[in-house]
């Protein structure tokens, strides 16, 4: 084969893998412990951006594009400063009246099963362990950590736009 060809075919290979990893898939490192005992610091996460993109004019229309299921893990960049990552857990989306009392979510009403969250302490932060209800705005959020006591998160900085997150 002429070195020519596979001088090609590397350079087609290098632009795949970077088109790859900045538009289709992303690598991210778990940054604290807001996630845990579900993520751990340091666990590593691919990340498929195209199966839950924020719509947009095109990847609205590109398969496998779904809307953010209540229960999802989201990936993001903290709009206060972009160089931070958030890992989180969406448990409010569009249209859900959500309160919390004494470290259990209500949705519509109903205390929300949410086997995955952790709590370590015992004791009560009330702004951050209760909240009255609230209606989650179109195109929003309510994103908190499974480690509900260690976690800083919707129930600090209020629902996150579907625009501002990175899947």
């Amino acid at each position: 084969m002429p070195k020519r060809n596979t001088v090609a075919e590397w350079a087609v290979t290098i632009l795949l893998l970077l088109f790859g990893t900045t538009s289709i898939v992303q690598a991210f490192v778990i940054p604290t412990g807001s996630m845990e005992d579900n993520l751990l610091v340091g666990d590593h996460l691919l990340v498929d951006k195209m199966a839950d993109a924020p719509a947009g004019p095109i990847a609205s229309h590109l398969p496998p594009y779904t809307e953010v299921r209540r229960g999802d893990i989201i990936v993001f960049r903290f709009p206060p400063d972009v160089k931070q990552t958030y890992v989180k857990r969406a448990i409010g989306i569009p249209g859900d009246r959500v309160r919390m009392e004494n470290k259990q979510v209500f949705l519509k009403g109903q205390a929300l099963d949410e086997p995955y969250t952790v709590h370590k302490t015992s004791y009560l932060i009330p702004e951050r362990d209760n909240f009255p209800e609230l209606t989650v705005p179109a195109g929003h959020y309510l994103a908190p950590g499974d480690n509900r006591d260690n976690s800083s998160d919707s129930r600090v900085w209020g629902f996150r736009a579907a625009r501002e997150y990175h899947w």
